[in-house]
């Protein structure tokens, strides 16, 4: 898999994010469906539409990695510096 390019997608209650080697799973919303589409990566941060349970249309999803990162004792800088772009794979 390129580094350059990540994964966003969801797996039960968790959000996944993958790059190269690296799989990173944290808890997501419990209404969450699947993410539809990225709209903005900025290192780090990312916009996503997902699609919740409640609502019949995709709506906006805030998701910042680098406090997850920390937490998980990575170097955000260094781990997110290759990444150029982050697109949403389902199932």
């Amino acid at each position: 898999m390129n580094s350059q390019r990540a994964i966003l997608s969801n797996e039960s209650n968790y959000t996944v994010f993958r790059v190269g080697d690296k799989v990173i799973r944290f808890r997501a919303p419990y209404s969450l469906e699947h993410y539809t589409e990225v709209k903005e990566w900025n290192h780090g941060y990312i916009v996503a539409m997902a699609k919740y349970k409640q609502n019949d249309r995709p709506e906006e999803e805030y998701i910042d990695l680098i406090p997850v990162l920390k937490n998980l004792y990575f170097d955000p800088d260094t781990f997110l510096a290759p990444i150029k772009e982050v697109s949403v794979v389902n199932g």
